[in-house]
C-alpha cells in the first residue's frame, strides 16, 4: 500500500513531511548534529556495514513474537522513543508523543527540559520513564525526580553523554530565548513560509512557550529553557560515587544513559545501574565519537547479564532494530524518527513511525527464520572486521 495523505509508509517520508511542514529553523534544529556532523552521519553508515546472514528456512508461528521487557515495563516492540527536550514540532508535544506510542504499546523517555509536566504526560501513557542530565547538586535533582514519579514516571534515567560541546547544533540557526515581538519579527518569513504550523499553534492557543515545568520544584514557577541550561552549566559534572548517591535514593529501575566504553559499563554496573544506553547523543555531543552500534558488542560482553543494554542512535528502520538486538540490545530508543512523525501527523504520526518499525522488525525475523525477538543472536548478523574501530 503506497502512503497516502494521513499514513506515510517510511520513516524517510516521515523526514520529508515534516521538512515540508516546520518552519525551516525548526527543521534545521532537529537535523542538526554537533560540529561537522561526523558522528551524526557514522549513527547510520554503520547500520549500513552490518549484513545480515543469509536467510534461512525454518518453521515458524504465522506471527512472530515482537513483545520484550524494558525497565520494568512490557512493551509491544523493542522501541521505545528518547527523551528529548522542548518538542516544539507540534502543540501537543510530549502529549503527543505519549499518545502516539500508548497506541503502539511502548513507552517513551520524558526529559527534565521536556514543554509538559512529568504528570499530563504519564496520564496519555503511564509506560514514563523520566531523564535527568547532572544539572543540579544532589537533592535538588532527587527532589526533580521525586516529582516526576509522583506525576507516573516508574524509571529514572541518568543522562550522562552531553558535555557542552563548542559548536552545538551544527547546520541550524540559533533557538531564541523568548518569543517576544522582536523575536517573532525576526521569525516571521520563516514561519509565514509554514502556515499550516502556525496555524495549529493558534488553533492551540498561541505559540510555544519556552519554559521547563519538569525542572521547577513545588512553590516555584517553570524556569525558561536557556536560563535552566545556563545553571546547568555552572554544575561539575558528575563522579560515579555521585550516580551511586542517586541509585541508593531511587527506589525502581535506574538506566545510565551515554556510555560507550566496556570500563564505564562496568563502573555504571557497580554503581547500581539496572539498565545502560549505549549513546552518543545521537551525534550531538563530542562530534568525530564513533557510531554507538559499533560500541554494543563490547560493551554487551562486559556487561552479561548484569544489566540491559539499550541502544539509541541512528535507527530508522525495523531492520536497524534486528541488527541491534542480534549484537545484544535488549531494545533500541528513538529520538529524530519521533519527532518527524510527531511533526508530519501529530500522535498518530508517531504511531505510524512506531508501526513502520514494527512491521519491519516482523519482515527481518521472518527472513531470519526466528519466531521472536528473544531468538536473535550474533550468528544473525555479520560484521566488517574493523567495525567497532578499537572499541572492543
Amino acid at each position: 500500500m503506497a502512503s497516502t495523505r494521513d499514513w506515510f509508509e517510511t520513516v524517510a517520508e516521515a523526514r520529508r513531511r515534516a521538512r515540508r511542514r516546520l518552519p525551516g529553523p525548526v527543521f534545521l534544529a532537529i537535523e542538526a548534529g554537533s560540529e561537522a556532523g561526523v558522528t551524526r552521519a557514522d549513527n547510520l553508515a554503520a547500520f549500513a556495514e552490518i549484513k545480515f546472514a543469509p536467510p534461512r528456512l525454518a518453521d515458524l508461528p504465522q506471527v512472530r513474537d515482537l513483545r520484550t521487557t524494558v525497565l520494568g515495563t512490557d512493551i509491544a516492540l523493542p522501541v521505545l522513543a528518547s527523551p528529548v527536550g522542548a518538542q516544539a514540532v507540534h502543540p501537543l508535544g510530549e502529549v503527543g508523543v505519549a499518545l502516539g506510542t500508548r497506541d503502539a504499546g511502548t513507552a517513551m523517555g520524558l526529559s527534565e527540559f521536556a514543554s509538559r509536566p512529568a504528570a499530563a504526560v504519564a496520564a496519555a501513557n503511564p509506560k514514563l520513564f523520566f531523564q535527568v542530565h547532572w544539572s543540579a547538586d544532589r537533592d535538588t535533582l532527587l527532589k526533580r525526580a521525586e516529582l516526576a514519579k509522583a506525576g507516573g514516571a516508574t524509571a529514572l534515567i541518568v543522562t550522562l553523554d552531553w558535555s557542552f560541546p563548542g559548536g552545538r547544533d551544527w547546520g541550524s540557526p540559533s533557538i531564541p530565548e523568548r518569543l517576544d515581538l522582536k523575536t517573532l519579527a525576526r521569525l516571521a518569513p520563516a514561519g509565514l513560509a509554514r502556515p499550516g504550523y502556525l496555524l495549529d499553534w493558534l488553533r492551540h492557543g498561541g505559540l510555544p512557550g519556552l519554559t521547563v515545568p519538569n525542572m521547577a520544584l513545588p512553590g516555584q514557577p517553570a524556569p525558561g529553557f536557556f536560563a535552566a541550561y545556563r545553571d546547568w552549566m555552572t554544575v561539575p559534572p558528575p563522579t560515579w560515587a555521585d550516580i551511586a548517591w542517586l541509585r541508593e535514593h531511587w527506589d525502581g529501575p535506574f538506566l545510565v544513559k551515554g556510555v560507550m566504553r566496556p570500563e564505564d559499563a562496568r563502573r555504571a554496573i557497580d554503581a547500581g545501574a539496572t539498565a545502560i544506553s549505549v549513546s552518543n547523543h545521537g551525534g550531538n555531543n563530542l562530534d568525530g565519537t564513533p557510531a554507538s552500534i559499533r560500541a554494543l558488542p563490547a560493551v554487551v560482553a562486559a556487561v552479561g547479564d548484569r544489566a540491559e543494554v539499550l541502544l539509541d542512535g541512528g535507527v530508522r528502520r525495523g531492520g536497524d532494530v534486528v541488527k541491534a538486538l542480534a549484537l545484544g540490545a535488549r531494545a533500541v530508543m528513538i529520538g529524530r524518527p519521533v519527532l518527524w512523525g510527531l511533526a508530519a501527523g501529530g500522535p498518530s504520526g508517531v504511531r505510524n513511525v512506531f508501526g513502520i518499525l514494527h512491521s519491519g522488525i516482523d519482515s527481518a525475523l521472518l527472513a531470519l527464520g526466528r519466531a521472536s525477538v528473544r531468538d536473535l543472536v550474533a550468528d544473525d548478523v555479520i560484521l566488517p572486521a574493523d567495525f567497532s574501530r578499537g572499541l572492543a
